[in-house]
């Protein structure tokens, strides 16, 4: 074999290595698309009618809501989003709907709104923390502060001889 087919090969090896780590680099960068929720299909809301269908039309047509009402089920809710993640990013919210069908005390439907992205409100969760009594003690605190203390068959609970019952 000559040195200049030794070359051709280690050059050919080299490119295609090279192609390889292009093509997983490409791959492993492209967005992963998650869909969470139930994105109810647009013609059947559309053929919904208010005053007309009721729970149970809107049931078959649409499936189980994603929520209801907290103090009665007069209100149902329909939640979808739509994330892309790029490798180990946070995920991104690409869409984001909340159908929300009204029920009157009959059960027929009353009035339906949908919510988009463009709907939502940003909240900032309260970072309080509850203060309790007593001590923090490390792992090796907790584990000297229990020699001693485990029950034994002849001594009870408490480490002390028999249990007793006062009265008896």
């Amino acid at each position: 074999m000559t040195t200049h087919a030794t070359g051709r090969r280690r050059a050919a090896a080299l490119l295609i290595l090279a192609g390889g780590l292009l093509t997983s680099l490409v791959t492993g960068c492209s967005p992963t698309i998650d869909q969470r929720g139930n994105a109810p299909d647009p013609d059947d809301v559309l053929a919904l009618q208010p005053g007309v269908d009721d729970k149970a039309k809107v049931f078959q047509l649409l499936g189980s809501p994603s929520t209801a009402g907290t103090f009665d089920d007069k209100l149902w809710y329909y939640i979808s989003k739509r994330t892309a993640t790029i490798a180990f990013l946070d995920p991104t919210i690409i869409d984001q709907a909340v159908l929300e069908i009204k029920f009157d005390d009959g059960g027929l439907v009353k009035d339906m709104k949908l919510y988009g992205i463009e709907d939502g409100k940003v909240i900032e969760p309260v970072a309080r923390v509850t203060p309790t009594g007593g001590q923090e003690l490390t792992f090796l605190k907790q584990l000297i502060g229990n020699i001693g203390r485990f029950n034994t068959p002849d001594k009870g609970p408490t480490g002390g001889g028999p249990v007793t019952t006062p009265g008896r």
